[in-house]
């Protein structure tokens, strides 16, 4: 059977075009790998409202059978490194640890501890949902700063110590009083009265911090600017925020407050 010169060079451009299409769908996005303190948690939708392409979310879970508690996360904490090496088994490029309170629970040495063993078990760049807070307030140029969190008191002050050790001043703090926070006892109107309520106590605090990832806040930031005119980061946007950027990849969002807006 005879093949035209028109069909030779047809079949020999397919051909080369094979190879390209493959190397463009099996490139991965950079992926966000995410551990969350409950065992069995999905990826926050907060993740694809403010990074809708461009990234990959994958998460797992500990467990907190105790709660948010000292005790809750001290029996929590040794399985977050088995946790990490799963999911940079999955590709994950930068690994955030993405409780805020079982980071920040035993102050910062704790903190930065955590980051390396994360770093060292995985050969992957390392955070904390912490982090985001403190990334978030220094985008800010923040010191002084009011806090709303769904803790009880002690855990509260453990987080306004983790503050203190890194050079902020926590002028006002109000909690929620919860070591699991209750499907739909936190609702937009109660998050945005506990925060508002810590900021008009703070004597005009530069930055609002709204702390627990299991608060649904990423609606919440806007209404409590709106009323406090100064910056607010919340755990799960800002973490989620900070953890993008870590991948290299651009992380300025409109319309999620005043920090990420910036980017």
């Amino acid at each position: 059977m005879s093949t035209t010169r028109r069909e030779f060079l047809s079949a020999l451009s397919a051909a080369a075009a094979y190879p390209l299409l493959g190397q463009q769908t099996s490139a991965a996005n950079p992926t966000l790998g995410l551990i969350f303190p409950p065992e069995n948690y999905p990826v926050p939708p907060d993740a694809k409202l403010l990074f809708p392409t461009g990234v990959d979310f994958i998460g797992n879970g500990v467990g907190l059978p105790g709660g948010m508690t000292v005790q809750g996360y001290e029996e929590a904490v040794p399985r977050i490194l088995p946790r990490a090496k799963e999911l940079a088994q999955q590709g994950a490029n930068v690994i955030s640890v993405f409780g805020s309170s079982i980071a920040f629970y035993k102050g910062a040495k704790f903190h930065e501890d955590l980051i390396t063993q994360v770093e060292k078990a995985t050969g992957r760049k390392a955070t904390t949902q912490s982090n985001g807070l403190l990334d978030g307030l220094r985008t800010a140029n923040a010191r002084r700063v009011a806090i709303a969190t769904a803790y009880t008191d002690e855990v509260t002050e453990r987080l306004k110590i983790f503050l203190q050790e890194y050079g902020f001043e926590v002028t006002a703090a109000k909690g929620l009083g919860f070591t699991q926070v209750p499907e739909g006892a936190a609702t937009h109107d109660i998050l945005v009265k506990l925060s508002t309520d810590s900021y008009a106590s703070s004597k005009k605090a530069d930055a609002v911090v709204i702390s627990c990832g299991a608060l649904k806040t990423i609606d919440v930031i806007v209404p409590v600017e709106d009323v406090v005119k100064v910056p607010v980061i919340s755990s799960t946007p800002h973490g989620l925020w900070h953890g993008v950027k870590l991948l290299g990849v651009p992380a300025r969002v409109q319309g999620y407050g005043m920090v990420m807006a910036k980017g």
